[in-house]
């Protein structure tokens, strides 16, 4: 007989506290709407999202909560594992460490669809505030960079910052991903001008006006969600 399957004493932890609350049928709707292999237990998010919370409360210190992030990340076995990261790592003394960047840039390679990098990007807002300098050339590095979701993180790491946005960054991750035909990466242009046209929409017409020709429908769909069609060029007679 094969040994039973070990787990880590964190995911131990987590499962103790999973399972009481997986739905029957969730677990297969779940997976078929992600449309990823990786198994679901079958719990609703928000209450992946209280448990860990809960797990972070228990864990003192950014130190301790890093090691308890990576040894579930490290060892998990279904989705809500890493969801549970998620959560982990957005607890108040996670916020704006740099030293989560190498767990951060793991979760992106190994997790590398669209529910674990979004939920990463207000990680990286947080990261760029605290640390404006090493994480901007960081994220200009990475809008070019040929794993597709990398590049994507360019794009939403400032959805969240309103104001604080440095619209120079913005512009030049946007521009670096114009003619890219990946479909998560049009999406994700638009995406991050819809979120930022809500704080400057002048700005965003503006740079629209100058790149629409270039931006895929997609793009530009997205973008203009809410601003309405762009106004007509101006007559040259």
């Amino acid at each position: 007989m094969a040994p039973a399957f070990e787990y880590s004493p964190a995911i131990e932890r987590l499962n103790a506290a999973l399972a009481p609350q997986a739905i029957e049928g969730k677990a297969a709707a779940a997976a078929a709407y992600m449309k990823t292999e990786q198994p679901f237990i079958g719990v609703p998010v928000p209450t992946v999202r209280r448990i860990a919370r809960e797990l972070a409360r228990d864990t003192p210190g950014p130190a301790n909560l890093l090691d308890l992030a990576t040894e579930i990340w490290e060892g998990a076995t279904h989705r809500e594992h890493w969801y549970a990261v998620q959560e982990i790592c957005a607890s108040t003394p996670c916020r704006g460490k740099l030293e989560f960047l190498p767990l951060y840039e793991r979760m992106i390679i190994t997790g590398a669809w669209w529910d674990i990098v979004d939920g990463l990007s207000r990680h990286f807002g947080l990261l760029l505030r605290a640390h404006p300098e090493p994480m901007s050339s960081l994220l200009r590095e990475w809008s070019t960079d040929p794993f597709m979701w990398k590049r994507r993180m360019s794009m939403i790491a400032q959805l969240h910052l309103g104001t604080a946005t440095d619209t120079e960054l913005l512009d030049e991750v946007l521009r670096a991903n114009l003619e890219d035909p990946e479909f998560f990466i049009r999406k994700a242009m638009g995406w991050a001008l819809r979120q930022y046209a809500k704080t400057d929409p002048d700005w965003v017409r503006g740079w629209i006006a100058e790149q629409h020709t270039v931006m895929s429908p997609l793009a530009l769909r997205e973008a203009l969600k809410h601003l309405g069609p762009l106004p007509p060029p101006p007559s040259q007679h």
